[in-house]
């Protein structure tokens, strides 16, 4: 029952990211807007690896929601790095490399929307497929632009 108010929710908030950036009237706002969106991507990322590891059992239509929530947060915590918004868990070499940055998160944008494709089909091995490309394009970001 929570799970389509959360998704109705995070859908509505889809609509308005210009709103959401204007909201940022401090850099620890920006910080911990960014920070949350990432920690709700990964909590429902996290329930597909499960399903791909073999941990859980595969449900095509969960795998599916969850794909579909990863997919819509994948666009929200871009507009938190601008200027100032230094802090939190990312590294300063974003705001120094802020092309390269955009570029991974275009990429991983684009590598969770394939997963979501994927989920949708319901064929398991195309899933592990398009999460193993994800998991690469996040972990790439991890590893340069977050503190360990």
């Amino acid at each position: 029952m929570r799970q389509p108010i959360i998704i109705a929710s995070l859908l509505a908030a889809l609509t308005l990211p210009t709103a959401a950036h204007a909201q940022f009237a401090k850099s620890e706002d920006a910080i911990k807007y960014r920070a949350a969106t990432f920690v709700v991507m990964g909590n429902h990322f996290s329930r597909i690896g499960a399903v791909v590891k073999g941990e859980k059992p595969f449900d095509k239509n969960e795998v599916a929601a969850n794909a579909a929530i990863v997919a819509s947060l994948a666009h929200l915590p871009w507009q938190a790095f601008g200027p100032g918004t230094e802090g939190g868990k990312s590294l300063p070499e974003i705001w120094k490399e802020m092309d390269k940055f955009k570029a991974g998160g275009e990429k991983m944008q684009k590598a969770v929307a394939d997963l979501n494709t994927a989920a949708k089909s319901g064929d398991l091995d195309s899933i592990k497929k398009a999460f193993g490309e994800a998991g690469k394009s996040c972990k790439a970001c991890h590893d340069n632009y977050r503190k360990k």
